[in-house]
């Protein structure tokens, strides 16, 4: 098995953790991690790829071992784009088309690089992404904001959304399964974690991994300001689940890019966070009778993800790019972890070579 070995490297921007495998004179293929994880996640799916690939998985700023800066998120996951352009400058690879990997927000982070350093990028391949709207606070497939004839100001987005119980579980890096509700282990097990593939898994690694999450204001979850819009809350302009809000993060324009590369869109029949019902939506909750004083489905109904990807992606592929949809039944959002086979075929078969 190739050997996922972790290194800094001090990039223009910040010193950033680096997962690798392969050759060094391999084909490259960057790997853009979620939420809530880090770069050590890849490495089942970097051990199913072929031995001539070489596996760039950086950890991304807020996570994992790389150096503890703020997100502004004002420009949206740009710092992470900059973060991820900064390190292909350092590795000599900027300029040079990469093919790449983004997975839930690390889809939106590659989303984001395509608009602003659209040079950098061969192939996307997108597993269970982050809707090109943001997280949150949007009401059909075209990613029109809640209240948008009153005050849209992203309420039921951001980081006002987090569990104050479970941040501070986070902070004390609580790896226990004590009041399974709020413990980070048992979050990972049921909504991204490996499923039925478990035994393979080293789920102890997982949450050491998840456990570096960098709690703050202006890391994650992020600030978050009051709202008279239902649920009563709205983003601040910092942190990391500000910075995928609507309010901020839009990139629906890759579909007027001049250069579309091709993309690949992965999705899970049984995803429970990027999804049309995603369980962590305000609307999803309030439909449940989880949130009180929900305004009902005319107003604020969940979140239809999987339908605002597809609309931006079929707008994409009516413009001149191509679009690979791969549906796969019977998982949920941590297809990295639970079908590292099934991905590492789907992504040899969208390499540029």
């Amino acid at each position: 098995m190739t050997q996922f070995t972790r290194s800094i490297v001090s990039t223009p921007r910040l010193d950033m953790n680096v997962w690798t495998s392969g050759p060094e004179d391999g084909l490259p293929l960057l790997l853009v991690h979620g939420n809530l994880s880090s770069a050590g996640f890849w490495k089942y799916l970097a051990a199913e790829l072929p031995d001539d690939i070489r596996v760039i998985a950086p950890d991304m700023r807020c996570f994992g071992r790389t150096e503890a800066k703020p997100v502004n998120a004002k420009r949206g996951l740009g710092d992470m784009s900059d973060d991820v352009h900064g390190l292909l400058e350092a590795l000599g690879l900027a300029g040079r088309p990469v093919n790449s990997v983004g997975w839930s927000m690390g889809a939106g982070v590659l989303m984001q690089q395509l608009l602003e350093n659209p040079g950098d990028l061969a192939s996307m391949v997108f597993i269970a992404p982050l809707s090109p709207f943001g997280f949150g606070g949007t009401i059909d497939a075209a990613g029109t904001m809640a209240y948008a004839d009153q005050f849209p100001d992203g309420a039921g987005s951001g980081a006002g959304g987090a569990n104050p119980e479970f941040i501070r579980r986070l902070m004390v890096k609580d790896d226990t399964e004590l009041v399974p509700l709020t413990s980070p282990r048992v979050l990972l097990r049921t909504y991204f974690g490996p499923e039925g593939n478990a035994a393979n898994v080293d789920e102890d690694f997982l949450v050491e991994e998840l456990l570096r999450v960098r709690i703050s204001d202006q890391h994650y979850p992020g600030n978050s300001v009051p709202s008279l819009n239902w649920p009563h809350i709205a983003p601040g302009d910092k942190g990391v689940n500000n910075a995928m809000s609507p309010k901020y993060f839009n990139t629906s324009a890759i579909i007027d890019l001049p250069r579309k590369p091709p993309v690949t869109w992965i999705f899970a029949s049984n995803d429970q966070i990027s999804s049309n019902r995603s369980i962590f939506d305000f609307g999803t909750l309030g439909m449940m009778g989880a949130v009180p004083g929900w305004p009902g489905p005319l107003v604020y109904p969940p979140q239809p993800m999987e339908d605002q990807v597809r609309f931006v992606l079929q707008k994409y592929a009516a413009a001149g790019g191509q679009v690979r949809e791969v549906p796969l039944q019977g998982v949920g959002h941590g297809m990295p972890l639970a079908v590292p086979d099934v991905l590492a075929k789907e992504i040899v078969q969208s390499l540029v070579r």
